[in-house]
């Protein structure tokens, strides 16, 4: 049965280059969901893109002496060719600072002003004196009241996690003040515009507690905060919160409810409209009319997923279904499932840009291949509990599992198969229970691996695979067919059609988590078309300004989450390696530039 899945990978601030913690959480899981699920038949659609508005744009614009835009346009690109370059299969990777995401936001805006959602109220807010400047909440730093990091940004603590306002900062300083200075800071009170959240208690309550397959921390996260039970930051339930600040850079506020040139719709309320406006984009960049709307109607058959840190899950399992709810009048789906993931730390720290302690993903790949990165992301991947990045392992791990497990099976039959069988798939004799059995127990393997990705637990998937392979070099070694051909040509042909075959059935399964290896395993398996899609970066012209975006397009393949129907006699491409070996000198080289500029 063709089912309809929506995945979305959380949008990343392009302040500067993606690390290896924000692809970990967001876009290889989602990857490894969507690719599954266009494998197997369903219709699929997966769109996100960068965040390119609010302070930590402008920040670090100021410091590099350009404009926020300039500061987007550069990193968004290379957060394009870094997605590009790592397999992630999105239908659409656009931005925020497009004409159709100002149109759509401004849209959420008005609705849900005008149907009492939002309102407006004076606030008191901090004030840079000698900048005469109020300042938004990462342009103030502070001593955290909750766990007392000395460098807690106004939004959020880096350290504990928790949301701040930069009033609850002890000691707060101006990030416009230069090293050395001390500007002056004074409480004024300015006009903000506020998400009325308390209206949606009853619904988002009611909802939440039917989601019972939610991991469930994130469902307790999600009942506590919306009950009152969320610590310091929620003590008494859900509060306004205030959707604008004093910037001008973001998407301007509807004229329809007055004129703010100085004031900006804030970057968490316009950020997860963009899985809204993204849809809307996907299908007119693509000339497919209407096609969006398919995927935001309540339909049984259709399930909504949003790949996330665990940072973020109060914006996908609160703000955003209020906004849907508001939005839609309750006839938007709310998202079916927020698999929200740990974090990913870095030789046993946790990743800083500020620091320079992080692995950028485009310079990953500008020396290693995208398929290791991905299988040790994948294996080593926080669903539970806070994993870490290690040099060490990823040499290991390449080496004994991707190199000496997975690609020495498949070299070592396909080549013996291909010099000593007329560049055949051997035509097999009858089989040995022990043959049935090896090949039954892949052909469950995929279906286990296949029902693992369906529940997003994608470390459980791999290591289903990497078993059958671990045993199908085992039937290797004791059927030798490099000895048995010698003595008895028809069954050192059976064993490796074998293996053939369960390597056909595997490469499926692992085709998820690696596509471009297991795209050329299926090639030199003999197939003549391709499993991977291609991608193409796109220049998109709108009325004022043109952006570039990173659309994928899938094979004409339906329905090929199946094992293998390999037959003797059917042609074999050339075998090469799919994985190189790597030198363990490279773990003291890697790990040498960790803290530098």
């Amino acid at each position: 049965m063709t089912n309809q899945i929506s995945c979305y990978p959380a949008w990343p601030y392009v302040n500067g280059p993606l690390h290896l913690g924000h692809v970990t959480g967001t876009f290889v899981p989602n990857d490894i969901f969507a690719r599954y699920h266009r494998l197997r038949g369903d219709e699929v659609l997966s769109v996100t893109g960068s965040d390119t508005h609010g302070t930590p744009v402008t920040v670090t614009a100021e410091e590099e002496g350009t404009t926020p835009r300039a500061v987007a346009e550069k990193y968004h690109a290379l957060a394009v060719e870094s997605l590009r370059r790592l397999g992630i299969s999105l239908d659409l990777y656009t931005h925020t600072d497009t004409e159709n995401h100002y149109r759509v936001t401004q849209d959420f805006f008005l609705k849900l002003y005008r149907d009492g959602y939002i309102f407006k109220q004076r606030v008191p807010q901090l004030y840079d004196v000698d900048a005469a400047r109020f300042l938004p909440d990462r342009y103030v730093e502070g001593e955290c009241p909750i766990c007392h990091y000395a460098r807690a940004r106004g939004d959020q603590c880096e350290n504990c996690g928790n949301l701040l306002d930069p009033l609850q900062l002890i000691n707060p300083r101006s990030r416009f003040a230069k090293p050395g200075e001390m500007h002056t800071l004074e409480v004024r009170d300015t006009e903000h515009f506020y998400l009325d959240l308390p209206q949606f208690t009853k619904p988002l309550y009611e909802w939440a507690q039917r989601q019972t397959h939610w991991k469930p921390n994130v469902l307790a996260f999600t009942l506590n905060y919306l009950r009152g039970d969320g610590g310091a930051e929620n003590p008494n339930g859900l509060k306004p919160r205030a959707i604008t600040r004093d910037l001008e850079w973001g998407v301007p506020i509807p004229a329809e409810v007055g004129d703010y040139p100085d004031k900006r719709i804030y970057v968490w309320f316009d950020a997860v409209i963009g899985y809204y406006s993204a849809s809307v984009e996907w299908a007119r960049d693509f000339d497919l009319g209407d096609a969006w709307k398919k995927w935001w109607t309540v339909a049984p058959a259709a399930r909504s997923y949003q790949f996330i840190g665990k940072d973020n899950i109060v914006f996908h399992t609160i703000i955003w279904p209020a906004l849907l709810l508001g939005f839609g009048d309750g006839a938007l789906p709310l998202p079916y499932d927020v698999p929200a993931q740990e974090f990913l730390n870095l030789e046993g720290r946790k990743i800083s840009k500020s620091a320079h302690w992080a692995v950028w993903v485009h310079e990953f790949l500008a020396t290693y291949d995208a398929d290791p990165l991905r299988y040790l992301l994948a294996t080593n991947m926080p669903e539970q509990a806070d994993t870490d990045f290690k040099w060490s392992e990823f040499v290991r791990r390449n080496n004994d599992e991707l190199v000496a497990t997975w690609g020495n099976l498949a070299q070592r039959a396909l080549t013996f198969a291909y010099k000593n069988f007329d560049q055949r798939v051997p035509t097999p004799e009858e089989l040995t229970d022990a043959d049935r059995a090896l090949i039954e127990k892949a052909e469950r393997a995929l279906h286990a691996v296949g029902d693992a990705i369906d529940a997003c637990r994608f470390r459980e998937g791999i290591q289903i695979a990497f078993e059958v392979a671990r045993e199908a070099n085992g039937y290797l070694n004791q059927t030798e067919p490099w000895k048995t051909l010698k003595v008895n040509r028809a069954r050192a042909g059976t064993s490796l059609y074998v293996v053939l075959r369960v390597i056909d059935t595997l490469k499926t399964a692992l085709y998820p988590y690696l596509p471009f290896s297991s795209n050329a395993l299926h090639r030199q398996l003999g197939y003549a078309d391709d499993l991977a899609g291609t991608f193409e970066v796109r220049t998109i012209q709108e009325a004022t300004r043109a952006h570039v975006v990173l659309a994928y397009q899938p094979p004409q393949t339906n329905a090929r989450w199946q094992p293998s129907a390999l037959k003797g006699g059917e042609a074999l491409g050339e075998p090469k390696a799919l994985f190189k070996k790597l030198d363990d000198s490279i773990v003291a080289l890697e790990t040498a530039k960790l803290g530098k500029p």
